[in-house]
């Protein structure tokens, strides 16, 4: 797969602060690739200086195997921070000043606001948009030039709950497109339910980059509820677990690698036992997000 993205030991220092330390990370077409950390943890720095909103200290970075320029940046379309509309213009008015100062094709205007569910309001005023509506005006602003790759930084901050699912519902559609999308943020469900790909920064630091399917891979917990007095035991005797606890009644059987929940199901059936509950269990993003932050601590 073709590299869009490649960072050596980009860093930025402000004063004695050092908000990204030696980041080295690769981003591949096609990826939604995911920067996840806690406010602070040089997200949105790294962004700047993907974009030159701001200089490295240190290190460097490379667009689509090039050394970053004007014309590589056109490639990009990023919402960074809070865009700016003019709040008496239609969204339709605005995005055809966006067109202008970018010169891209007015005929993509209409394309992008049927993709982000704006096409009924294009010719309300920006100042009557509710603040999910505003989001995905902007979206539409950094797709109006058809770019490569498109940058996000906390797309869903400060929405409610449909807000945020329209927004991962739209970075859905942007990724069938074949986009590149990179991705900040601090919410871990918007990571793991959107990207493909995940990074984990702390103060800085990179502390884990991998696949978002891979989470989970190798512990597998079936959470079993059946009406029998033995279960426990039954359950123990299992050799595919490695381990039972019990809480309110729900059993969480830990599996040994190469067992299922089919097994344990046909291996209590066998013994008379009919569940009522039966569910498996993958370690989730945030299970893996708190360890890899725990590790670092000591």
């Amino acid at each position: 797969m073709e590299t869009v993205l490649s960072i050596q030991k980009l860093t930025k220092n402000f004063g004695k602060l050092c908000a990204v330390n030696q980041l080295d990370l690769e981003v591949k077409r096609g990826q939604v690739f995911g920067l996840l950390g806690s406010n602070g943890s040089g997200k949105t720095t790294t962004l700047g200086m993907l974009m030159g909103l701001t200089h490295p200290t240190a290190g460097g970075f490379s667009w689509f195997g090039e050394v970053p320029t004007h014309a590589t940046r056109k490639k990009i379309g990023a919402v960074l921070e809070h865009p700016i509309f003019y709040p008496y213009l239609s969204g339709q008015k605005n995005l055809e000043l966006n067109v202008m100062i970018k010169g891209a094709d007015p005929r993509n205007i209409e394309k992008v606001l049927d993709l982000v569910e704006l096409s009924s309001r294009k010719n309300d005023q920006y100042r009557t948009y509710s603040l999910g509506m505003k989001q995905r005006l902007a979206i539409a602003s950094a797709l109006v030039s058809d770019p490569i790759v498109l940058i996000l930084d906390e797309p869903t901050n400060g929405l409610d709950p449909m807000g945020i699912a329209e927004i991962r519902e739209i970075i859905k559609r942007i990724a069938a497109d074949g986009k590149t999308i990179i991705l900040a943020s601090h919410l871990l469900d918007e990571v793991q339910k959107v990207c493909t790909h995940f990074a984990v920064l702390r103060k800085g630091k990179l502390m884990h980059s991998g696949q978002v399917d891979e989470v989970g891979k190798g512990e597998v917990t079936v959470q079993v509820m059946a009406a029998h007095d033995d279960l426990l035991a039954h359950l123990q005797q299992f050799t595919g677990s490695s381990s039972v606890r019990c809480e309110g009644g729900l059993y969480h059987v830990m599996m040994k690698d190469g067992y299922h929940s089919q097994d344990l199901n046909k291996y209590l059936f066998d013994k008379g036992i009919i569940t009522s509950h039966l569910v498996t269990k993958r370690k989730s993003l945030e299970k893996q997000f708190l360890e890899i932050l725990s590790e670092a601590n000591q």
